[in-house]
């Protein structure tokens, strides 16, 4: 099948939709086998993690499933799979956060909140407004096309100042590093790979200055049942909680998964907040995750993402999550 190419960690590997790489011995890949349970992620700590640890502490197998898994380069094409039914569950960042509130899929559980996303220049531009007229490359609608937005919007700008082109996260390594774009609303670990070829690169916008909070998640088709989705949810939990307490065991896992060094697994992660499980339940009883998510679903309106800002309720299962969590 022709298509883009996607990143495992560091490597470009091809056909996103079609590779699988089982994590355990599976008897099937039918969205109606309810013990099989088929799950996308990217290629870093965020998206690999839990799934590293539900793998290894035998996670799955405790709740009565099996696991396959698909690495894919963004949210969005996720999503897409969700609604061709060859996905049950993935994991989106923060700028694919407007497809589920657009009814296209339901967060099940919120993973981290990640400051990994920069607008990147070559050497000598390091503004905004040394962009304007220049050509940037951003994958649409992920989390680097949402950083490109917000810096153009703290500038004053808009798209219109820009020559903006979609381009896939391989592409636009290759495009920046060979001069090919003076430009890039990216994201981290993709950017370390960028800064071996071009060392003198620009950090001119990080979501860390907003002093915002920009939760990444998993997400269920909306045809997947309540059933699986509690075990699910189960297994992402307490996956979640060691995590939070096991950290260097959990970047040695996913280095392992990702086929990447554990320096290169540490960097990555530390672009990352993770919360404990308990903590996760408690912002979703008293509604800061659902403040989160009207702050980005306004944001998703104001770029026309959205036509309008959607109750939180509709598309994140709060109940289920914080039901679901036995302490």
């Amino acid at each position: 099948m022709p298509g883009k190419t996607i990143r495992h960690g560091y490597l470009a590997l091809p056909a996103a939709l079609l590779l699988v790489l089982p994590l355990s011995a599976c008897s099937g890949s039918d969205s109606g086998d309810d013990a099989t349970v088929r799950f996308g992620y990217i290629g870093d700590y965020n998206g690999a993690s839990l799934l590293a640890i539900a793998e290894k502490r035998g996670l799955w197998k405790k709740e009565g499933l099996t696991a396959e898994v698909k690495v894919f380069t963004n949210g969005p094409v996720q999503i897409q799979a969700l609604n061709a039914d060859s996905l049950d569950y993935g994991y989106i960042g923060p700028g694919a956060m407007w497809l589920p509130a657009s009814g296209k899929s339901k967060v099940i559980a919120i993973d981290t909140l990640t400051y990994a996303d920069r607008v990147i220049g070559r050497p000598g531009i390091t503004s905004m407004k040394d962009l304007k007229g220049k050509k940037v490359g951003v994958p649409e609608g992920t989390s680097g096309d949402m950083v490109l937005n917000i810096a153009l919007e703290e500038a004053g700008m808009s798209a219109g100042d820009i020559e903006k082109v979609n381009m896939d996260p391989s592409t636009i390594v290759s495009a920046f590093s060979s001069g090919k774009i003076d430009g890039a609303g990216f994201f981290y670990p993709a950017i370390d790979t960028i800064k071996k070829k071009v060392p003198g690169l620009e950090e001119i916008a990080s979501t860390k200055d907003t002093g915002d909070a920009f939760p990444t998640a998993f997400v269920a088709g909306n045809k997947v049942s309540g059933d699986k989705t509690t075990k699910v949810i189960k297994v992402l939990q307490q996956a979640n909680d060691w995590r939070s307490a096991h950290p260097d065991e959990t970047i040695a896992l996913t280095a392992k998964m990702l086929k990447v060094t554990e320096a290169q697994a540490k960097a990555d992660a530390s672009h990352v907040q993770t919360l404990s499980t308990k903590d996760l339940v408690a912002k979703t009883k008293n509604g800061e995750v659902d403040s989160w998510l009207k702050k980005l679903g306004d944001f998703f309106v104001r770029n026309k993402e959205l036509d309008e800002n959607t109750d939180p309720g509709k598309y994140y299962d709060g109940d289920l999550y914080a039901n679901t969590y036995a302490d």
